[in-house]
């Protein structure tokens, strides 16, 4: 008897597999694109890491070009710029995280207490610099540095009586300079997942503190933050993954790509640029690129590890 009834679920088992797969199918065609684009994107290109090992002869080809091993990686670090750049990478990204973070859910957390067209307006508005082209921002920000237009120096700096600063010559201010860009930037489309987290928590916690007397920052801090703190820690983990990468964008084209400015914005997306430009060599881009994926891999499992250590339910696996 027990047989049979393992037999006749073997023979359901199928058959409820494939009413489930039929009852998701739209959901699937959903997916279609994104996975197409992933494939494409992602994994179509990964054979072609081989020509970070080579040569590259576009006559020769890929596959036939002379193997030279690990000598395309030494030009990212036979130079004296190496650590400069290194450094600049991860203290920029590290920045960004952190401050773009801290204002993104702060910003969420102002947009959900909003309510009809102010909420509209406000969230499209701090979404509208995400689209702004990086060329456009370049200009903006000359607008606001320019030494001789610039609204800074004529509109500003001689309230409180001071002179004139050469900005695209003074590397030292630069640093606040692209973070604050960064973060008008990013963090209004950074919001936008906390913003949807926050909305489809229970209002019913909310409520029950608000009769128990708790103020609006006590429902902040022991309601709202820690009712994020698992979307906190994917984000930032998903972040630490491309902490060697930077945005080749804000780094070349706000600092209008000044020389007397390398010192404090250049970072291994625009050395490696400047780099083909002047030499024309694919090979040192590819190794460029193999790099900083190795160690975003390596930085993201570490990253995981320690949250994993601290709080094994907020992991990513």
């Amino acid at each position: 008897m027990a047989r049979e009834r393992t037999i006749t679920a073997t023979k359901e088992k199928p058959k409820r597999s494939w009413k489930q797969f039929k009852r998701y199918i739209p959901v699937y065609l959903l997916m279609l694109p994104g996975l197409i684009y992933l494939f494409i994107n992602n994994y179509m290109p990964l054979p072609g890491l081989v020509v970070a090992f080579k040569q590259y002869n576009a006559r020769k080809g890929i596959y036939g070009s002379d193997w030279v091993g690990f000598k395309n990686f030494e030009y990212l670090f036979a130079t004296d710029d190496a650590w400069i750049i290194t450094r600049n990478t991860i203290l920029y990204n590290t920045a960004f995280i952190i401050v773009n973070t801290v204002l993104a859910i702060a910003v969420a957390i102002i947009l959900s207490e909003l309510w009809g067209k102010a909420k509209n307006f406000y969230q499209s508005a701090i979404l509208l610099p995400y689209l702004i082209s990086s060329v456009i921002i370049g200009y903006l920000v000359f607008a606001f540095f320019s030494v001789e237009n610039g609204f800074v120096n004529n509109a500003i700096l001689p309230l409180f009586g001071k002179e004139a600063v050469s900005w695209y010559s003074e590397p030292k201010y630069w640093p606040f300079i692209i973070v604050f860009v960064a973060a008008w930037k990013s963090v209004g489309y950074n919001c936008i997942i906390y913003l949807s987290t926050l909305l489809g928590f229970d209002r019913a916690f909310y409520e029950s503190a608000q009769i128990d007397g708790a103020t609006k920052l006590q429902q902040i801090r022991f309601i709202t933050l820690p009712l994020l703190k698992p979307t906190v820690i994917m984000l930032t983990l998903m972040a630490v993954g491309r902490i060697f990468y930077s945005d080749f964008g804000l780094f070349y084209q706000v600092p209008m790509n000044q020389g007397a400015l390398y010192a404090t914005t250049q970072t291994i997306d625009t050395y490696v640029y400047r780099g083909l430009l002047q030499l024309g060599n694919i090979s040192m881009s590819a190794a460029a690129g193999v790099y900083q994926s190795i160690i975003g891999f390596v930085l993201i499992l570490a990253a995981n590890l320690l949250v994993r250590k601290l709080d094994k339910d907020s992991a990513l696996w």
